[in-house]
């Protein structure tokens, strides 16, 4: 392969111009179709097949005219001190704004008087609004009649405030990816030491992730996406888009300093360097894609577009990069790397430049076993935390202080406690019972014995009928007989994602579960909070299959890689330290609160219910990545003939330095991503950062060759068997250095 991609990079230097037009037609036209055909995206989790959604689908099937799970919006007012709601020109405030809220999407507002939804002091009241759409699908004139609702209300002096799902998510990655491509720019100036060097690997990543977010944005007029897809695709396109391509330049460098001609010296970077890359983009590929074994639409999505946008990175890594070296020609060397080369400062016994990696690598392998015992202990003491994580879906607690959505969801906290901003929804089924009425009432007694008990976590239970007029009961015995399902609400006292709130909804399903041999009828359980751990419950079941397949390939395709049993080993041991320290840090800064106001967060809660499986996927493709460009450094130098700990230490001394600086540059990106509003990319991005840091800073500088040096020659050891069937796939670039030779 590596003769292969050689011929791909001189092709590419020589048609620089073919390569650049193909990739500037092919940004312009998917520029086009992202104008022309995209659509919103939902920012909503559903997976089909659980309770809670089974919920929604019954109540759609039985009452088509029924939107169970559209937007929402929570109107809290507030009266002044020393008045009350109930004040005459305060009620009437609150009418004229309930008022003002009607739309042609609006299915039904509950009054705040009519629901008994006001405060014990009289000042604070909410009204609950349903809409016939999702938020995404909203129209401005039903965003515009929010406004107008809260201008009525605080015109009359009452406070006013809106909170619920109504407002969506607006992902402002914007400053994260000018913060990452700042900190990105630093540090490839100082690695190549060239601007005109650290300009491209910027410029082809910023190409690749405008392709990609393009392709996808244009995706979304065929099919409903992820709100959060294009920002993971931008996320991860953009720091291994820059990280690739850094590898191939700083090889090409290397390849010029040694005298090669500028058109070999792009075609042996792109055979060298870019068979790591193939082969690390690989691994990224298989982590994302494997994703889609959750069975989950929103998280195959997300797996999807970010491996689309890797293998962009690849594939203008392998060819454009070339071609704009091609117009760079030998600017990208300055003459201080030049003089590095020519022997200045270089080691006399080796002739390997005296650099910080080299002193590293050097004085761990004197101090190897202590060292990999520190590196070890290191990663499981910040594990611990760990042992604490708790999952559940973000609610509003988490929005920024003073945003109108986490004011509302303080106020409605503070005067009617947390879980009314969490209710959980029950839907009694009576198609089977043959008393419909009395089912109901049967699980309505069983709820409210639940509330009546000391210790219960509920609250309150909200009946199927509210009111005892003949008209309320007509209409729910209507609803019986052509619908054959009634709902009943019940408001915990902890909030919606509190751990005792989900211990409630298996306390609920485990109380209504005789239903069905006492009545006929059954119960489902749905709210945000269902759906949240019926998710999390489906990813705890699905995650040793997705473990097993991603990890089983990829260690395949590092035997074939490095034609050895012990170094795909090693590595994926390896990254279980990077992903328990990522996860355990995540815990202590998101869910602990420790230093949470260094990430935007004035609050703590639970970790996000799906980052163990994403970071799992992500974090390992990843940390395969810098496996690769390491250790392939390190067994080019053992296929040739130095000794395989001599060849530990010539390999770091090669690659360090670029594999540290890719890292900082992805650690720059992902940090960049935890200064958005956005809890789930503020989640992601953190605990990415971390785990790139410790992965390639503790795991891969550290542990690693502490373990190399360690077991010697013993570390490329693979069965003869094995050594037959397993292909060679040449990484090292031996058939290339026959091909050139051969010439």
């Amino acid at each position: 392969m590596a003769w292969q991609l050689f011929r791909l990079g001189r092709w590419s230097f020589r048609r620089r111009w073919t390569v650049t037009g193909i990739w500037a037609l092919l940004l312009l036209t998917v520029a086009l179709g992202a104008a022309t055909l995209s659509e919103k995206t939902n920012d909503g989790f559903e997976l089909s097949g659980i309770e809670s959604t089974q919920a929604f689908d019954l109540i759609r099937e039985r009452d088509p005219e029924a939107v169970p799970n559209g937007a929402t919006a929570r109107v809290v007012f507030q009266a002044p001190d020393g008045e009350t709601l109930a004040d005459p020109a305060n009620q009437q405030a609150v009418a004229d704004s309930l008022a003002a809220l009607r739309t042609e999407h609006v299915l039904s507002i509950v009054d705040p008087f009519e629901a008994g939804a006001i405060s014990e002091d009289g000042r604070t009241g909410f009204a609950s609004v349903s809409y016939a759409r999702s938020a995404a699908d909203l129209s401005s004139a039903d965003r515009e009649a929010l406004e107008a609702a809260r201008d009525v209300a605080e015109q009359a002096g009452l406070t006013a405030t809106v909170g619920g799902d109504v407002l969506g998510v607006e992902i402002g990655g914007a400053l994260a990816e000018l913060i990452g491509i700042a900190i990105a720019f630093v540090v490839l100036a100082l690695t190549l030491g060239s601007l005109v060097a650290a300009g491209m690997p910027l410029l082809t990543a910023l190409i690749g992730v405008g392709i990609g977010t393009a392709a996808i944005a244009a995706l979304t007029g065929f099919v409903e996406l992820s709100t959060t897809t294009p920002a993971l695709g931008t996320m991860l396109g953009l720091a291994v888009g820059i990280d690739y391509a850094l590898f191939i330049l700083s090889r090409y460098q290397a390849e010029i300093r040694q005298g090669r001609p500028l058109e070999e010296a792009a075609g042996r970077a792109v055979g060298t360097a870019g068979s790591a890359v193939v082969f690390a983009g690989l691994t990224v590929v298989i982590a994302l894609v494997g994703l889609a074994l959750c069975g989950i639409g929103f998280l195959t999505e997300m797996g999807l577009g970010a491996a689309f946008t890797v293998a962009l990175a690849v594939f203008i890594a392998l060819t454009l990069l070339p071609a704009l070296l091609g117009f760079a020609g030998a600017r990208v060397v300055n003459k201080r790397t030049a003089a590095i080369a020519a022997g200045t400062g270089a080691d006399q016994s080796s002739g390997e430049p005296r650099t910080l990696g080299r002193r590293w690598v050097e004085g761990l392998a004197r101090v190897r076993w202590p060292a990999l015992v520190a590196g070890i202990a290191v990663a499981a003491v910040a594990s611990i935390p760990v042992a604490s994580l708790q999952l559940a879906l973000p609610d509003d607690s988490t929005k920024p202080a003073g945003s109108d959505v986490r004011v509302a969801y303080d106020l409605i906290d503070e005067n009617f406690g947390a879980g009314a901003n969490g209710p959980l929804l029950i839907v009694i089924d009576t198609a089977q019972a043959p008393d419909p009425a009395a089912a109901v009432a049967t699980a309505t007694e069983m709820l409210q014995t639940m509330a009546a008990e000391n210790d219960s976590n509920v609250a309150a239970v909200i009946p199927a009928i509210i009111s005892d007029s003949p008209e309320a009961q007509q209409a729910f015995m209507r609803q019986l007989d052509t619908a054959q399902y009634a709902t009943l609400t019940v408001i915990p006292r902890s909030g919606p994602s509190d751990q005792s709130t989900k211990e409630l909804v298996a306390d609920i399903r485990d109380t209504l579960s005789v239903l069905p041999d006492q009545n006929g009828a059954r119960a489902l359980i749905t709210g945000v909070t269902a759906v949240g751990v019926d998710i999390s419950n489906e990813l705890t079941e699905v995650f040793p299959l997705y473990l097993a397949v991603v990890v089983g390939l990829a260690l395949i395709l590092l035997i074939a890689v490095f034609r050895s049993i012990w170094v795909p080993v090693k590595a994926a041991l390896g990254f279980l330290f990077s992903v328990g320290v990522s996860l355990g840090a995540t815990v202590a800064v998101f869910q602990w609160g420790w230093l949470n106001e260094l990430v935007g967060l004035d609050a703590s809660g639970p970790v996000l219910f799906l980052l163990p499986i994403l970071l799992t996927g992500i974090l390992f493709g990843l940390a395969m990545d810098y496996e690769v460009f390491l250790v392939t450094r390190m067994r080019e130098a053992y296929v040739h003939g130095v000794p395989a700990r001599q060849a530990v230490i010539d390999g770091f001394t090669h690659s360090a330095r670029v594999v540290a600086a890719a890292a900082l540059i992805m650690v720059g990106v992902f940090a960049g991503f935890t200064l958005t509003d956005d809890i789930i990319l503020k989640t992601i991005g953190f605990a990415l950062a971390i785990g790139v840091l410790v992965d390639a800073f503790l795991v891969r500088m550290l542990i690693v060759p502490a373990t190399m040096l360690i077991l010697g020659r013993r570390i490329w050891w693979m069965p003869r068997w094995m050594n037959k069937v397993v292909p060679t796939l040449d990484v090292e670039g031996e058939s290339l250095a026959r091909h050139l030779a051969a010439r």
